[in-house]
């Protein structure tokens, strides 16, 4: 219910995608993907099937390319 609320609000607040780094087996039920197959990518090693992206609105990702970059808090515990 949690992560069903966060995309409802991101949805409400008009926000285009939501950006994950997590268990490969649990977002895709809401609809997330590999984030590479919009061609996104972390600006640190990550296993390809656990950064994943969701667009909120269809076609988000249209021309949209790039690298998703985490605070350096988060990375100290990656």
């Amino acid at each position: 219910k949690l992560v069903e609320e966060g995309l409802l609000r991101a949805k409400i607040m008009r926000k285009n995608s939501v950006i994950v780094l997590g268990h490969p087996e649990y977002y895709p039920r809401f609809g997330f993907k590999k984030a590479s197959e919009f061609n996104i990518k972390a600006s640190f090693d990550v296993p390809d099937e656990a950064l994943m992206a969701l667009e909120l609105f269809p076609d988000a990702f249209t021309g949209v390319r790039g690298t998703v970059e985490y605070p350096e808090p988060y990375l100290n515990t990656v």
